[in-house]
């Protein structure tokens, strides 16, 4: 994973960080060879990817390890180093180097008489790196006592492991394995975390439902507002939740996630004028769209734009880009502008020179619509 030279993995996995984790393990597991541990690591990083190098590390270590479950766990929680700061409330993701604990945990637990062991391994060690990849192959595995395991946790002291309630069970969440159980069986989860005090947990309790909106967005809409109705937690954090966690539904222009929100998507609002300039612009190029909007009578709006981008073949592809949130007033008119860049060189994906539509989209409503013709750079 590397652009213009940078390399992620290596970052997170050389010599420094390697080296911090080789001393930590000999701080904790008597014997330890650590200078031998960090030279069989090093040597075996370079054709390895992000998520290759932890299982690498695990390989490294299981040698110094004790060969019984049980014991390997005790030996894992004695070399962690203190937990991240727990006074914080964000932001605070640890070293990937940290990972290693799960990672034998779901080697050597995966088993009904191991899985209170390796539960507790996992609650210890997300707290020092988030476990969210390592409880989802138990949570297929043993979903029942698992999820009774995933309540309790919900009102844990330490925000890192109730963030991992609900990171952990999310649908989508990327790099990670797959879910086998009803994902909409996580909804009582996100309901008692909702509240929680920490922006760390409550994004993640977002981010979590708009993956299920996804799935169900009706259902997603009437826990947001029933939570709404609760008042359980602060107004301008459950503000937050909601908007983030609507936002593939508002790109969609869903009228209950719209309606949600604020935004009426039968509103009396008028476009006076909408156009893209230069008309054909070149790829590599920018264009500026301006907009034009008024209205009867004071108006919340939430305007997108949409590009439909062709794609080899002919088919189309839209992407929605944010523009303006807004509030129109009577009579008087409301202009906007964005310039728009046409990158020839977007990482994912590549753009094709001919006529794209270009729409204006209010309150989740397409209201006009226009054609440029892209050409080649």
């Amino acid at each position: 994973m590397s652009e213009g030279g940078f390399s992620l993995k290596d970052q997170l996995f050389n010599a420094d960080t390697l080296g911090q984790l080789a001393a930590e393990y000999a701080a904790g597991l008597p014997g330890f060879p650590a200078e031998a541990f960090l030279d069989r690591v090093l040597k075996g990083l370079a054709e390895r990817t992000l998520l290759d190098r932890i299982d690498w590390i695990a390989d490294c270590l299981e040698p110094h390890l004790a060969p019984d479950f049980p014991t390997m766990a005790d030996q894992l929680e004695a070399a962690m180093p203190p937990p991240l700061d727990p006074t914080r409330s964000d932001n605070d993701f640890g070293q990937f180097i940290h990972a290693v604990p799960g990672v034998l945990a779901v080697r050597h637990g995966m088993s009904v008489a191991h899985l209170p062991r390796a539960l507790d391994l996992l609650e210890a060690a997300t707290r020092r790196f988030s476990m969210e990849f390592y409880i989802r192959p138990f949570l297929n595995a043993f979903p029942d006592p698992v999820m009774s395991r995933l309540h309790c946790w919900t009102g844990h002291e330490n925000y890192h492991v109730r963030r991992l309630v609900s990171e952990g069970t999310r649908p989508a969440l990327p790099w990670a394995k797959r879910i086998e159980v009803d994902p909409m069986g996580m909804l009582p989860l996100l309901d008692a975390l909702h509240a929680d005090p920490a922006r760390y947990v409550t994004r993640s309790v977002a981010n979590h439902l708009n993956d299920l909106a996804k799935i169900d967005a009706g259902r997603v809409v009437e826990m947001l507002r029933g939570w709404h109705g609760e008042g359980r937690q602060a107004r301008a954090e459950l503000d937050w939740m909601t908007r983030h966690a609507l936002r593939t539904l508002v790109k969609q222009g869903h009228p209950d996630a719209m309606a949600t929100l604020g935004y009426d998507p039968h509103a009396e609002v008028e476009v006076a004028s909408f156009g893209v300039e230069p008309v054909a612009p070149r790829i590599g190029s920018a264009a500026t769209l301006s907009a034009t909007l008024t209205a009867p009578r004071e108006t919340p709006v939430l305007v997108d734009y949409v590009v439909w981008f062709r794609r080899p073949g002919g088919r189309e592809s839209a992407k929605v880009h944010k523009l303006k949130i807004a509030t129109l007033r009577a009579g008087r008119p409301l202009t906007l502008q964005k310039v728009h860049r046409f990158k020839g060189d977007a990482t994912t994906y590549s753009l094709v020179p001919g006529p794209h539509r270009v729409a204006l989209q209010v309150n989740g409503v397409i209201r006009a619509e226009t054609v440029i013709d892209l050409r080649p750079e």
